[in-house]
C-alpha cells in the first residue's frame, strides 16, 4: 500500500486548506511507472505512479490539450500521447529551455483509496449560457441532438438549463433523426424545436431533416458547433464551410463571434424561424461558447418582437368570391396542410354551403372521415370518393393548398384560392379569385357576409354517402384477397383504424406503406404527420419521437416500411432510453416496394430493391422494448392491441405482400 511518505513531500490537511477532496482510484490500482486519467469532481487529472510515488497533474497538455493520462512515463517524464510534450511528474514543469507547464494537484493516500484535492467548482456564466437563456425564454425548450468535441460549451449550458427545468434534451443516435424530430414537433405544435450537432459531419447529417422543415414551411432552430476561429479556412479536421452548406436550407443564419450581440442573434434566429416559417441556424465556433457572458445580460423579451398576423382579404376580391359561391351548383372544398388548425372553421363553412370537403395527403385527418361532408384524400394516396367529387365540381374553394403534382387538383375548374402566402396564390396557373388572407379570418368574413346564401343540397349529401358505401365495399373485397407471400395492407389499416385511439398522433414514413395508409386508414380525430414535399424515407420513427416530446398525452403511432425504418433503426434505443411508448406498425416486405413498382411502371427490370432484414420484433426486445411478429391475418388485431397498450416502445412487425398495397 502506498504511504504518505511516498508522495514526495506533498503537504496535506492544512488548517487553511480550501480544496475539495475526491476519491479518484482504488489503492494499488495504478501499476508502477504508469499514468492514468481520473476525474476529481469535474476536473480531469493525470494520476502518475513514478517509481512507487503517486503524484497528480492537470490532465490537459499545455500544447493542444492532449490527455496526459493516456500517455506514458519515459526517462522520468510524463509524455503527452499527441505530440510527445514532456512534463515533470511532480512539478508539472517542462524540461529546461521550455516554458510549457501543467498544474500539479495535492494527493492523499487514505485507507479507502487515493484522493486528489481540487478547488471547489465554480461557474461563471458563459456565452453559451447567455444564448440558451434567451432560447428558453422565447419558448424553445425542446432540443434533439448529439454532443461532441466542438459543441461541448453549448452542451454544458443546456445541461444546466435542463437541471433547472427550463429545457428538455433528447440525445439521439444520428443527427438526421434530430432534425426530423424537430421538424415533426413543429408540424404538430406549430412551435419551434431545436436540433443540435457538432461541426462538419454532425451539421451535414442534419441537412435532410432541415430541408424537410424548409419545404414544409415549419419553424426549426439548428444549433451547430464549429472549429475554432483561429484554424478556420485552411481546411482543418472536421472543418466545413457551414455558412455555405446551410445557406440553401435556412431562412436565416449567423455565426456567433462574441457575447456582445449573442442574445440578439438568438432572438433573431427564433423570430426568423417563426415569422418566415422555416429553419434557421446559429453557428458557434468552439472557443466562443466558453467566453464569459455579457454582464449584465441584455433583456431580449419576446413580447413586442413577434406580432400576431391576421391578414384579411381585400373586400373587392371577397365580393368576387361570394358571387362565384352563390352561383355554384356543386362547389367542393379542398384543404391542404396550410389549413391545419382551422378544422372547425372549414366545417362551419362547408355545412353552410353544403360542400364536400376533400384534403391533400399532407392534410389527411384535418376533417374526420366520419363527417357527412368528408370525402377523404385526393391524389396518388387518395380514394375515389375524393377524386370523383372534385371531378364533378363546378367550383373549387382551396384552403392552404400548394397544388402539388401528387395531389392533382383540377386546373380546369373555376377556383377560389385562399392562402396567407402571396407567392402560393396562382403559383402554377391562374385562378379566378386569389384571396390573400388567413384562412380563419377569411372564412369568418365569408360566413358573416349577408350575401352568402345558405344551401341545403340534400342530394349531394346522399351522393357522398353512396360513394363512401361503394368504396368501403371495395376495401372489403381487397381485404378478402389472400396473398401467398404476406398480408394485404387493406386488412392491416382496417384493423388499425378500428383500434387506434381517436385522438392518436400518427407519423407516417415514405413508400408503399404510406400509399396504403392514405387509401385504407379512415381518420377520426387523429393528427397525421409526414414528410410532405421532401418525401424523405426514414421520417416516420424520428417524427414519432418528436411528436411524443410535445407532451400532449396522446398516443403516438409510427407507420413505416422496412426500408424507411432501417434508415434510423438505432433510434429505437433512443425511444427506450427516454421511455417513449411509441407503437411502430412496421410493414415488412423485404424490399423497397415502391421503387420496385416504379421500375416496372417504366418497363425496366427490377434491380437492387431487395433488403436483408433482421427479425424486427426480436430486435425491439434486444433493445429493451417489446415487439411481436405477425404472419397471418388472424394475428393482426391481437398484435395491434398489445402494441397500442404497451408502456414500452413496441414494434408490431407485419410481413406484407409487396404487390398488394
Amino acid at each position: 500500500m502506498f504511504g504518505l511518505a511516498q508522495c514526495r513531500g506533498l503537504t496535506f490537511r492544512m488548517a487553511n486548506n480550501t480544496k475539495q477532496w475526491h476519491r479518484v482510484a482504488d489503492l494499488n490500482s495504478l501499476p508502477d511507472n504508469r499514468v492514468r486519467t481520473v476525474t476529481a469532481g469535474t476536473q480531469q487529472i493525470c494520476l502518475v505512479n513514478h517509481e512507487g510515488a503517486l503524484t497528480a497533474l492537470d490532465n490537459r497538455c499545455a500544447h493542444q490539450g492532449g490527455p496526459l493520462g493516456e500517455g506514458q512515463l519515459e526517462d522520468g517524464w510524463v509524455i503527452c500521447p499527441w505530440h510527445a510534450y514532456q512534463y515533470d511528474p511532480v512539478t508539472g514543469k517542462a524540461p529546461e529551455g521550455f516554458e510549457d507547464r501543467v498544474d500539479p494537484y495535492p494527493i492523499e493516500i487514505r485507507q479507502n483509496g487515493i484522493f486528489v484535492g481540487v478547488e471547489p467548482a465554480t461557474h461563471q456564466a458563459t456565452l453559451a449560457d447567455q444564448v440558451v437563456t434567451v432560447m428558453t425564454d422565447w419558448g424553445v425548450n425542446v432540443v434533439f441532438g448529439m454532443v461532441g468535441h466542438s459543441n461541448l460549451g453549448l452542451a454544458d449550458a443546456m445541461r444546466r438549463a435542463e437541471s433547472d427545468g427550463r429545457l428538455r434534451y433528447y440525445g439521439i443516435r444520428h443527427e438526421g433523426a434530430a432534425a426530423f424530430a424537430a421538424s415533426a414537433y413543429a408540424k404538430l405544435t406549430g412551435k419551434t424545436a431545436a436540433c443540435f450537432a457538432i461541426a462538419g459531419p454532425g451539421a451535414t447529417n442534419m441537412i435532410t431533416g432541415m430541408w424537410d422543415a424548409n419545404v414544409d414551411n415549419v419553424p426549426l432552430l439548428a444549433l451547430v458547433g464549429q472549429v475554432n476561429t483561429q484554424i478556420m479556412g485552411p481546411g482543418t479536421f472536421q472543418e466545413v464551410d457551414l455558412h455555405s452548406a446551410l445557406k440553401p436550407v435556412t431562412r436565416w443564419q449567423q455565426v456567433v463571434l462574441g457575447s456582445q450581440n449573442a442574445s440578439d442573434l438568438m432572438a433573431l434566429a427564433i423570430k426568423h424561424a417563426e415569422v418566415e416559417h422555416g429553419p434557421t441556424a446559429l453557428i458557434f465556433p468552439d472557443e466562443m461558447q466558453h467566453l464569459p457572458a455579457r454582464e449584465p445580460q441584455p433583456e431580449t423579451p419576446r413580447v413586442g418582437r413577434v406580432p400576431l398576423v391576421t391578414i384579411a382579404p381585400p373586400k373587392d376580391e371577397l365580393q368576387r368570391a361570394l358571387e362565384l359561391l352563390n352561383a355554384a351548383k356543386r362547389p367542393t372544398i379542398v384543404c391542404g396542410q396550410g389549413a391545419a388548425g382551422f378544422k372547425d372553421d372549414v366545417l362551419r363553412f362547408a355545412e353552410k354551403i353544403t360542400a364536400p370537403v376533400v384534403t391533400t395527403f399532407k392534410a389527411k385527418g384535418l376533417v374526420p372521415d366520419s363527417h357527412p361532408l368528408a370525402c377523404g384524400v385526393l391524389g396518388r394516396s387518395g380514394i375515389p370518393v375524393a377524386s370523383t367529387m372534385m371531378g364533378t365540381a363546378d367550383l373549387l374553394i382551396t384552403f392552404g393548398t400548394s397544388f402539388s403534382v401528387h395531389t392533382g387538383i383540377a386546373e380546369y375548374i373555376p377556383t377560389i384560392q385562399v392562402d396567407r402566402d402571396r407567392m402560393t396564390l396562382g403559383k402554377f396557373h391562374p385562378v379566378e379569385v386569389p384571396l390573400w388572407g388567413d384562412i380563419g379570418v377569411t372564412i369568418e368574413q365569408l360566413l358573416a357576409d349577408e350575401h352568402l346564401a345558405p344551401q341545403a343540397r340534400p342530394r349531394l349529401r346522399e351522393e357522398i354517402s353512396t360513394r363512401w358505401g361503394k368504396w368501403r365495399k371495395e376495401k372489403e373485397r381487397r381485404r378478402a384477397e389472400q396473398p401467398t407471400t404476406g398480408l394485404n395492407s387493406a386488412s392491416i389499416f382496417e384493423a388499425l383504424g378500428n383500434l387506434a385511439p381517436a385522438d392518436a398522433i400518427i407519423a407516417v414514413d415514405v413508400g408503399n406503406n404510406t400509399y396504403s395508409f392514405g387509401r385504407y386508414f379512415e381518420c377520426k380525430e387523429q393528427t397525421i404527420l409526414m414528410s410532405g414535399y421532401l418525401g424523405s424515407i426514414g421520417f416516420g420513427f424520428p417524427a414519432a419521437m418528436g411528436a411524443w416530446s410535445a407532451g400532449t398525452g396522446r398516443k403516438v403511432i409510427a407507420v413505416a416500411g422496412d426500408g424507411g425504418f432501417g434508415q434510423y433503426l438505432a433510434e429505437f434505443t433512443t425511444a427506450v432510453r427516454y421511455s417513449m411508448p411509441i407503437t411502430l406498425v412496421l410493414l415488412n416486405n423485404s424490399q423497397l416496394g415502391k421503387i420496385s413498382k416504379e421500375f416496372e411502371a417504366d418497363h425496366m427490370e427490377v434491380w437492387q430493391t431487395d433488403l436483408t432484414n433482421p427479425d424486427f420484433a426480436a430486435y425491439a426486445k434486444l433493445c429493451g422494448g417489446d415487439g411481436i411478429r405477425v404472419t397471418a391475418p388472424e394475428q393482426i388485431e391481437d398484435a395491434l392491441k398489445k402494441g397500442l397498450n404497451s408502456d414500452k416502445p413496441f414494434i408490431v412487425e407485419i410481413l406484407t405482400d409487396p404487390l398488394l398495397i
